[in-house]
């Protein structure tokens, strides 16, 4: 906890800094800008270009569209939202209809980091909303004590990243708590850990620490603010765990998840807590947990995903059905474990070959275990073999968070010669970590030159630059 919070205060101090005497910052920010100061979309790409959200066919941009999904109210007036108010929303309808639900966390009781529970407290009290010490394990452990009672807790991690001293209370406690009472039916169904995860979609240096400096300045932020940890939870029998790619699959899977019988990790992504918007019900609604959807037919290709990286894998279907005359199913998790077997395995059996996408690294990923029940369940449909793609087997960069997830030119996972190739290939950017925070900008751009220039082979040998 005390790094966290003298990384806090550092990055106050600096901020502070670049507001008092901007010059000889900037000054670094303008010279390295010109060669791409952090890993961004490349220039004059094809493929590899940003996600426009305001028209994405992913999101609902007109409330008829909701009509057709069966997941959601039929009739219903909606509204427009971007995550973090679908989230909002979902939270107060769960404070209104059930005394019993509490909402807690580290600065939860002001709006929290993302703004998830703003206003709550004013509504409902601070008996209801209110904030917690900086303490993984208490705030874990204080909510599987009320959900023991009978409440129904909704705890806040402030970052995904954050939860791993909170560990032994969702392993050792919350998720053997149904098995350990046997046939007394005692459970503690109602909680639920919120947390945010995976890349903040643009890099950082100068743009993310000024935007975000509670979280701790320069090259801390990447590392301890980007990490995608669902694969650890789906290991865990008695843990079901959640994460949604829109606001109004938010809504659903969050007031489902408030219902369930088990503990819910529900995470967030959050580089789409503001730039996914779409229509939304008004209306309370729930989504099954446990049942994946397909939310674009096709008959040569699934591609099976969730989060934040089915936007990408749109992008990707676009091009590849454009470029080679075929069509790609794309199937959306939703729920990650227990996840849809069913679904899955019916998608396959009719295209014959599997993609599994996901931001999190590839090493024993939630495309490991879905790739080996697709040869355990579906071999003697398969066309081709089963192939995953994720971010690499390292640490997240600070300005090269880009190369390191998974965009639409990179090729399918291959296990390195060398074992430690992608540790090495970090090492190498934190070499331009450290350049940029010594403020040596010259070898800095030589630094992220080379990285972009790799790229740009990369791409060019795949004839997609």
């Amino acid at each position: 906890m005390g790094s966290r919070v003298e990384y806090g205060i550092i990055s106050v101090i600096m901020g502070l800094r670049i507001a008092i005497r901007p010059s000889k910052q900037y000054a670094l920010s303008r010279k390295v800008t010109a060669a791409r100061a952090y890993s961004t979309n490349p220039p004059k790409a094809r493929l590899n270009i940003p996600i426009e959200y305001s028209s994405h066919p992913l999101l609902h941009h007109t409330s008829s569209s909701l009509q057709s999904p069966a997941s959601y109210p039929k009739g219903s007036a909606a509204t427009r939202q971007n995550l973090f108010q679908a989230i909002n929303g979902a939270l107060s309808y769960a404070l209104r209809t059930d005394e019993r639900t509490l909402i807690f966390g580290e600065d939860v009781a002001f709006g929290g980091v993302f703004r998830c529970s703003m206003g709550l407290l004013g509504d409902f009290g601070p008996e209801r909303v209110f904030n917690t010490p900086l303490s993984e394990q208490g705030i874990v452990g204080f909510a599987i004590g009320c959900a023991a009672q009978g409440m129904k807790p909704i705890a806040e991690i402030q970052f995904a990243d954050y939860v791993y001293p909170a560990f032994d209370q969702l392993v050792n406690e919350a998720a053997k708590w149904r098995y350990r009472e046997g046939d007394t039916g005692g459970n503690i169904g109602g909680l639920v850990i919120r947390m945010p995860c995976g890349s903040v979609g643009h890099g950082a240096l100068y743009v993310a620490t000024l935007c975000r400096s509670v979280l701790g300045f320069a090259d801390k932020a990447a590392r301890y603010h980007s990490q995608s940890p669902e694969s650890l939870f789906t290991h865990i029998p008695g843990l079901r765990v959640v994460m949604p790619r829109s606001p109004s699959q938010a809504k659903g899977l969050l007031l489902a998840s408030i219902t369930c019988s088990d503990p819910v990790i529900f995470l967030e992504p959050k580089v789409l807590y503001r730039a996914a918007v779409e229509q939304v019900p008004m209306e309370p609604y729930e989504i099954p947990l446990s049942t994946a959807e397909v939310v674009k037919e096709g008959k040569d290709l699934t591609i099976i995903s969730y989060g934040q990286p089915l936007y990408l894998c749109s992008s990707a279907i676009a091009a590849a059905e454009k470029d080679f005359g075929i069509t790609i199913e794309l199937l959306d998790l939703r729920t990650l474990y227990p996840w849809d077997r069913e679904a899955v395995m019916k998608s396959v059996r009719k295209t014959g070959r599997a993609l599994v996408v996901h931001e999190s690294m590839i090493n024993a990923g939630v495309g490991a275990e879905v790739a080996a029940s697709i040869q355990e369940a579906a071999f003697l449909h398969l066309e081709a073999p089963v192939q995953r793609l994720g971010s690499w087997a390292t640490h997240m960069g600070l300005p090269f968070e880009r190369f390191n997830l998974p965009d639409v030119t990179r090729k399918s996972f291959s296990p390195p010669q060398n074992p430690h190739a992608d540790f090495k290939r970090n090492l190498r950017c934190n070499k331009a970590d450290k350049r940029l925070l010594n403020s040596d900008s010259a070898q800095a751009s030589a630094t992220i030159s080379k990285c972009d220039r790799r790229y740009a082979a990369i791409t060019t040998d795949l004839g997609l630059a």
